[in-house]
């Protein structure tokens, strides 16, 4: 059976005002609702995301700003920074971890710039809600192996989208550079490209 993740609640203490901060930074407004005085429940999503964040009046017991931790992966960390920053976010600089497998907690053992190999999974920022809920934005240009079935590989946004093409098409020309000949058959290669970076599995030569 699948279980896909749905929604994750984060707990504020002014929901006027968290609803301003994140339609401010591009997420869909899905829902503003109220049952009574007592219960109201906002729900926005990311640019791209099958996951949406929901926040209220009486939607959680967590103390408001409690929330820590919570990702959304970029194929841009340094357009990402830019985007945050023209929206009223105020994100951290790119880092990447001095451990290189994952982050640690809080700031400890973040080093200034991107990972220097610019490899997937390597390169962070982070922002804050006015609350103090916690986001970290990590870096995924190409998926590890069996984290997606090839044959449901599929692109959440144009955005999306438009950056596969681009790196697909700097790898075929990287393609065309080692073959000596120009490939006609550019489409279907670009097509399985784009497939095997989705799904971790080994690209075209």
């Amino acid at each position: 059976m699948d279980m896909k993740l749905e929604v994750v609640v984060v707990p504020v203490s002014d929901v006027d005002r968290a609803k301003d901060f994140y339609t401010a930074l591009g997420w869909r407004l899905d829902a503003d609702f109220a049952t009574d005085d007592s219960l109201r429940v906002v729900q926005v999503t990311p640019p791209g995301s099958p996951a949406s964040v929901i926040f209220g009046t009486n939607v959680t017991e967590q103390a408001p700003g409690t929330a820590r931790g919570l990702h959304l992966v970029v194929d841009d960390i340094e357009a990402a920074h830019t985007e945050l920053k023209r929206n009223g976010a105020e994100p951290s600089e790119v880092f990447h971890d001095a451990g290189g497998v994952f982050h640690h907690g809080g700031t400890d053992a973040r080093v200034p710039g991107p990972d220097p190999k610019r490899g997937s999974y390597g390169s962070f920022l982070s922002f804050s809600d006015p609350d103090g809920n916690g986001y970290v934005l990590q870096e995924v240009t190409t998926r590890l192996p069996g984290r997606l079935d090839p044959a449901t590989t599929a692109y959440a946004s144009a955005d999306d989208l438009a950056g596969a093409l681009r790196r697909a098409a700097a790898a075929h020309g990287e393609h065309e550079a080692r073959t000596g000949a120009e490939d006609s058959d550019w489409p279907d290669w670009y097509a399985r490209y784009m497939v095997a970076e989705q799904a971790g599995t080994e690209p075209p030569e």
